[in-house]
């Protein structure tokens, strides 16, 4: 059997079962964009990213947290953000939830191509930490750091992320 090399951005094999993470966000440089709009459905979303942050092992001084209008203008600041060299990912993060024009098709899908790209066009992970959803009640739900905690989620996407890129990186 030939044997071959596995690169996991998983900082510890527990972690990756839900098990204890460790301080695995030492020494990476994160910005959290969040939007605006839908404040306080967000609002929960950036507590759950900063408990994650901190549950991590981050360090304060190595977390930028930057506002937007809304989930439409993310992908612009992220892409500046990730440009900047200053950081190793970029966690954006919203909330557009479906009315009754397609203006919720409109935004949700352009911010999703356009993180996508700024990813794609800087080399930095972009984590889409965007909630799509079909009322308030799943926002509320996918945000809340003591029930799903999608915000949470992310910030751990892109230390994954910035784990697994710099293992790539190295010989």
């Amino acid at each position: 059997m030939s044997r071959y090399r596995i690169i996991d951005g998983v900082a510890h094999p527990a972690a990756r079962e839900g098990g204890a993470p460790g301080a695995d966000a030492a020494g990476c440089r994160i910005a959290i964009v969040a939007a605006r709009f839908n404040a306080d459905i967000v609002e929960q979303l950036v507590a759950g990213a900063l408990a994650a942050w901190s549950r991590h092992g981050g360090d304060a001084g190595e977390l930028t947290l930057v506002r937007a209008p809304g989930a439409f203008e993310l992908p612009l600041v992220s892409r500046q953000l990730a440009a900047s060299g200053r950081f190793d990912a970029i966690v954006a993060l919203g909330c557009v939830i479906r009315g009754d024009t397609a203006h919720f098709q409109f935004v949700a899908g352009e911010a999703a191509r356009g993180l996508a790209t700024a990813a794609l066009d800087t080399g930095v992970p972009v984590i889409f930490g965007v909630l799509t959803t079909e009322n308030v009640e799943q926002a509320l739900e996918r945000a809340d750091p003591r029930r799903m905690d999608k915000g949470g989620e992310a910030l751990e996407a892109a230390l994954e992320m910035t784990r697994l890129l710099r293992r790539i990186a190295a010989p």
